[in-house]
């Protein structure tokens, strides 16, 4: 038998029976940072609870567009004859029996008509093979003007433009979560004549499409459909560029290569076959949370203003794109410990394209986003996390991008009027976010309603607010900005004012500076989908003060290993509507709590956070089952923090200080070679070999760097992107005189 590949261990259908599965999460294809996602449907309407449910059994229909708040172009093949609009109409029953679900392709029987599906795709065009059998029409029903994923549609328009080949757009309305609407254009062509045109209509007036009967001379049909949100010739110019032929086979094989590179450039061997399905699921899953949002020919909609305006990405010497609008949604929130260090080890293109997008996006708009969508702001969740974001990319020589004005963007979104003003979904005013409590008292008050807003919780807006201007000081330090670097040092010790010593929690303070009763620390009152036990540690950037604060290091991991012990029986994990109830101490199924087991060995207790972070790897991230993980993926960060977790690297303030390190812990596997500087520098690595590797071995007995020994339990970055071997001795029970001493901790 042949050696498995990376893209082999990929399994897409992990994590799709979770309860709360989201519209942007889909099992069906896409290239790496794709724009085009095909898949297939089984509950085609709403944010949550929608889009491929594994426990579900009927398919509605096949989309291309699963994208933050964005969603289109829903097809089905079927044998029926036209009987109006409305999925329901030509649904399909399915069995997981005859399905395949791969990185990059996806194929099932419908059990009604007896179609055969495949899909594959390029970066903006999805291919279709469709079977049908021998009696019956070969249609095809595009049903454009239902509601689907997120969005209701305000618009939608199709009409044939050739013996083979139709083009329209579908235009998403406003949600709750987007204040703008936005057409996905599309142009879709088949590989044999249309015999039959019908306009799909509803008696209701909601349904408008097209109903196609194909010639049925041949049993296979292919069916190409490029989309853009640019317009209707964007799309077309998608299609003959990306997608000029009709080798559904080659397609697929190019596919999976792409993924396989991608993938490959993390190699893990060794460990349980498990734990190798897990890590590139994980991985795949990261690599597919960014999504392209311009055309081949780098022309992107800007509609930030409510207007759609379209605009030209910045050209390379040779004229063409200098970089893809490549579109982060609402994956930022937090993302420090989850994605920035992921993408900084092994996808530095990724993260520049990224950084690009968001300086882009400032020039456009007036302020770099926190949750893009489509050319428009969604102010999603709080703060500004985009500045951890970019500042670690600087900080680990992700520059080729324009810093000046990305550093004038996110002092931008510190000041009234930028992001540090606006809390979740604040289209309208600039008051949610308090910033001008946090500048002028040091914290922001609880207590406060913002109409059409939601997240406006001065607790979690303080501590947030402290860490990220902590992060834009370090920046500000390293461009020579000193006045800045004095300025944001000193707001990034705001949390203090927070830290309440009778109770030693971080506690929410009412207007007139008095504490907030009656104060539980369970309680998610005045904290942003977390709670005091959770947030109380959110300061990454100055652990040793709050080690301090919270009565030095002995009763600060004392009181941090109970509040592990207590949350072990529920696999510490607590789901968004249970929080409350669940009586959540630690909590790694959302991103606030995604750090603290690294928080021992800031305390001098490495050994606990080797035994704790294995534990939340198997318990809480460990599932290779369709029940997944945790509630909420985000768009690959929970993936990036369990991969991590699996490879024994994190960093508590994630790559943002001025010399990025990696904290860590035994990984699962007993090899792992890291592929350096992506595509621009090929065969220089960074080895991790393992001894003693084994599920019973979480804590590391003793490490090598390029031969010499290790008292410390952290490298450099620059010791990591330098290359070399890392080899970590693990074993079953702990070393505690490792990484304890004052110059062995991680640095301050």
């Amino acid at each position: 038998m042949s050696r498995r590949e990376p893209v082999d261990y990929v399994d897409p259908l992990i994590d799709s029976a979770k309860p709360r599965i989201r519209w942007v999460f889909s099992v069906g294809t896409a290239r790496p940072g794709g724009m085009v996602r095909p898949a297939a449907n089984t509950d085609p309407v709403g944010t949550w609870n929608s889009g491929y449910r594994y426990e579900s059994d009927t398919i509605a229909c096949l989309s291309h567009m699963h994208s933050w708040q964005l969603s289109g172009v829903p097809v089905m093949p079927t044998t029926k004859k036209n009987s109006g609009s409305g999925f329901e109409r030509y649904a399909s029953r399915f069995s997981h029996a005859v399905e395949t679900a791969e990185a990059g392709y996806y194929a099932v029987t419908l059990d009604g008509p007896g179609i055969g599906v495949e899909l594959t795709a390029t970066r903006r065009v999805g291919f279709h093979r469709y079977s049908f059998p021998a009696s019956g029409p070969h249609a095809v029903v595009f049903d454009l003007a239902r509601p689907l994923g997120p969005a209701a549609m305000s618009d939608a328009f199709v009409r044939l433009v050739g013996s083979a080949e139709i083009e329209g757009y579908v235009e998403n309305d406003v949600t709750t979560r987007r204040n703008t609407r936005v057409r996905v254009y599309f142009v879709a062509r088949f590989d044999r004549s249309i015999r039959r045109f019908d306009e799909l209509r509803a008696a209701d007036a909601d349904g408008f499409g097209a109903y196609i009967e194909l010639d049925t001379t041949r049993e296979i049909l292919l069916l190409k459909v490029a989309i853009s949100l640019t317009g209707i010739d964007g799309a077309r110019r998608n299609l003959e560029a990306e997608l000029p032929g009709w080798d559904f086979d080659a397609v697929r094989d190019e596919s999976r290569d792409e993924w396989n590179r991608a993938l490959g450039r993390i190699l893990v061997e060794g460990g349980a076959e498990e734990d190798r399905v897990k890590f590139y699921t994980d991985l795949f899953r990261v690599l597919s949370g960014p999504q392209t949002m311009s055309d081949v020919d780098g022309r992107y909609c800007h509609a930030s203003n409510g207007t759609a305006r379209i605009l030209d990405t910045e050209r390379d010497g040779s004229g063409r794109p200098a970089h893809p609008q490549l579109c982060g949604h609402d994956g930022f929130w937090n993302s420090q410990w989850s994605t920035n260090i992921v993408l900084g080890l092994a996808y530095p293109d990724v993260w520049r394209d990224q950084c690009r997008f968001l300086v882009d996006f400032y020039r456009d708009g007036g302020l770099i986003p926190r949750g893009p969508t489509a050319g428009s702001y969604s102010f999603v969740m709080i703060a500004a996390p985009t500045t951890p974001f970019i500042t670690a990319a600087y900080m680990k020589g992700i520059r080729d991008f324009d810093m000046e004005t990305a550093y004038e963007g996110m002092k931008r979104n510190t000041l009234p009027g930028g992001l540090m003003s606006k809390a979740g979904y604040e289209f309208d005013t600039c008051v949610g976010g308090g910033v001008e409590y946090y500048i002028e008292r040091g914290y922001i008050p609880e207590g406060r309603a913002v109409e059409g807003a939601i997240h406006v919780d001065g607790a979690s807006q303080t501590l947030e607010y402290a860490f990220q201007d902590w992060a834009l000081a370090q920046l500000a330090a390293e461009l020579g900005y000193r006045d800045d670097f004095e300025t944001y040092s000193h707001r990034a010790r705001n949390y203090r004012n927070l830290f309440d010593p009778q109770t030693g929690f971080m506690r929410p303070r009412r207007l007139d500076g008095s504490w907030f009763e009656p104060f539980d620390p369970l309680s998610l009152h005045d904290f942003c989908e977390a709670n005091s036990w959770q947030y109380s540690f959110h300061v990454p950037h100055d652990g040793q003060s709050l080690i301090t604060l919270m009565g030095g290091r002995d009763r600060f991991v004392r009181r941090l290993d109970e509040a592990f012990e207590l949350s072990e029986p529920t696999d510490f994990y607590a789901a968004k509507p249970a929080l409350e109830r669940d009586r959540a101490y630690v909590n790694y199924g959302n991103e606030p709590g995604r750090f603290v087991a690294h928080l021992f060995a800031h305390a001098g207790a490495p050994w606990l956070t080797q035994k704790w972070s294995r534990l939340v790897k198997r318990k809480t991230f460990g599932s290779v089952s369709p029940m997944g993980f945790c509630e909420d993926d985000d768009i690959g960060k929970a993936a990036a923090t369990s991969l991590l977790l699996s490879i024994g690297l994190f960093d508590v303030r994630g790559g943002a200080s001025r010399d990025p390190v990696y904290e860590l812990t035994a990984p699962v596997f007993e090899k792992v070679t890291i592929a350096l500087g992506g595509r621009r520098r090929p065969g220089k690595t960074f080895v991790m070999e393992v001894a003693g590797n084994a599920a019973e071995h979480p804590y590391v007995r003793s490490v090598e760097l390029n031969g010499k020994p290790l008292s410390r339990l952290w490298i450099f970055h620059r010791e990591l992107a330098a290359g070399g071997t890392l080899r970590i001795t693990v074993g079953a029970e702990p070393c505690r005189s490792m990484g304890t001493a004052d110059r062995d901790l991680p640095p301050r």
